[in-house]
């Protein structure tokens, strides 16, 4: 019997390639996990070369995580948008856009945005991974704000977790349009809780306003809330005001720049749009303006060489320094107190509402509207960039208009009629 010896064949190169699939983590549709983490794949088009090449992306936690990433980088690849990955995280970006910024933002609105991220982004969102932001992770941290994100836990104001909304959306666009570190701005699709504060403009009546003002005639600084009153300026621009920006004999102010105090220095700057502008006075107004003046001048002389006047501002302490901001802020409380409780005359049957400095400003704008004077004519004497500002902020306003239109049309047709 002749034994006949078989050899067993030596596995080609494809057998090799088979039994190592067999042996490595199974890639499905694009996803597959790597050691502790999931990994996606995709093609990507180079726009220059227009070679196709393979990207990896990987360190997701779960394989859905690891879907979800993918199907976005599909769609951004599709469309041209698609970015490397980066690790840089969500407070790194930021501490480097806001640094980025420092020179071009208005040190008030920088001072601003370094507190927000301070206190509220970066201790919930900072250290997560930027690209791995999406609109469900920036509409939690609203809620999270609005939840608990104030003083000891307290409730976060919305007008607060929309200023944290500005910073976002700004930081982020940057990150799409400049960086190209984003494909898309999530900020954009997230949802902010609804804002319930009162309408602006609500506060005082013009004859209440004409109450307070009485009150205010017995202070030194008068002028300032009559101005204030009276043209719709903000606080900053007023206490900016040197005493060439007034024309007494036209009359009018030139509003050219603002005054804010950030960690106790005085800082001056632009206005709030950039632009100055010129808001004509009353010639009442203008007359007080000429006796605060006068007051001044009375000031510096008593004072002889204590005045430390080192430029003409309209308002000044009684040694000529400038006005601090918080002063003529802190005063308007105490100007209603005194009015609701004087202390030579009889209580007043109806006291004055709370209200704020800010308020006499919504009162000018309110006032005006109603009178009929055209939006843009307002929003020219607020300074607002665009009368949609005006139109946004004062809509409850020009909704009365618009109610009132169709009676106004009924009678100016009957009359002309008669």
């Amino acid at each position: 019997m002749t034994n006949t010896l078989v050899a067993t064949p030596e596995p080609d190169d494809s057998n090799r390639k088979h039994a190592s699939k067999r042996n490595s983590p199974k890639l499905r549709d694009g996803v597959m996990k790597r050691g502790t983490t999931w990994s996606y794949v995709i093609r990507v088009t180079d726009p220059e070369t227009g070679v196709s090449k393979p990207k990896w992306v990987g360190g997701f936690t779960t394989e859905d995580d690891a879907k979800a990433a993918r199907d976005e980088a599909r769609v951004a690849a599709r469309r041209g948008e698609y970015v490397n990955r980066n690790a840089i995280t969500v407070g790194d970006y930021l501490e480097e856009w806001i640094e980025a910024h420092s020179v071009e933002i208005k040190p008030k609105t920088l001072h601003g945005y370094r507190m927000l991220i301070r206190l509220y982004i970066v201790p919930r969102i900072g250290n997560l991974r930027l690209q791995a932001v999406r609109p469900a992770t920036i509409t939690k941290l609203y809620r999270d704000l609005l939840n608990g994100g104030g003083r000891n836990g307290k409730p976060l104001s919305p007008t607060t977790i929309a200023h944290v909304h500005t910073v976002v959306r700004k930081a982020l666009r940057d990150a799409v349009a400049i960086d190209e570190i984003l494909p898309n701005n999530p900020a954009e699709r997230a949802k902010l809780p609804r804002n319930q504060r009162a309408e602006p403009g609500t506060v005082w009546t013009p004859t209440q306003l004409r109450e307070f003002l009485k009150v205010a005639e017995e202070h030194r600084l008068f002028a300032f809330y009559r101005l204030a009153a009276y043209t719709g300026a903000r606080r900053g621009e007023l206490l900016n005001l040197r005493w060439r920006d007034i024309d007494l004999d036209t009359p009018e102010v030139r509003i050219k720049g603002s005054s804010s105090v950030i960690d106790g220095k005085r800082v001056e700057g632009t206005t709030k749009s950039g632009r100055s502008r010129v808001v004509s006075l009353d010639e009442e107004t203008a007359q007080i303006l000429r006796e605060h003046r006068a007051r001044q001048a009375g000031e510096k002389l008593v004072a002889g060489e204590e005045w430390k006047g080192t430029d003409d501002y309209v308002f000044t302490t009684g040694w000529g320094e400038p006005i601090y901001p918080d002063t003529v802020t802190s005063l308007v409380p105490k100007l209603i107190a005194a009015y609701n409780a004087p202390k030579d005359r009889p209580r007043p049957k109806k006291p004055l509402p709370h209200a704020r400095l800010h308020d006499l400003r919504h009162i000018h704008a309110t006032t005006l509207l109603l009178a009929g004077v055209p939006v843009h004519v307002v929003a020219a004497r607020l300074g607002h960039a665009d009368p949609a500002i005006t139109l946004r902020v004062y809509a409850h306003v020009i909704n009365e208009q618009m109610a009132m239109a169709a009676d106004v049309f009924a009678s100016a047709v009957k009359d002309a009629a008669a």
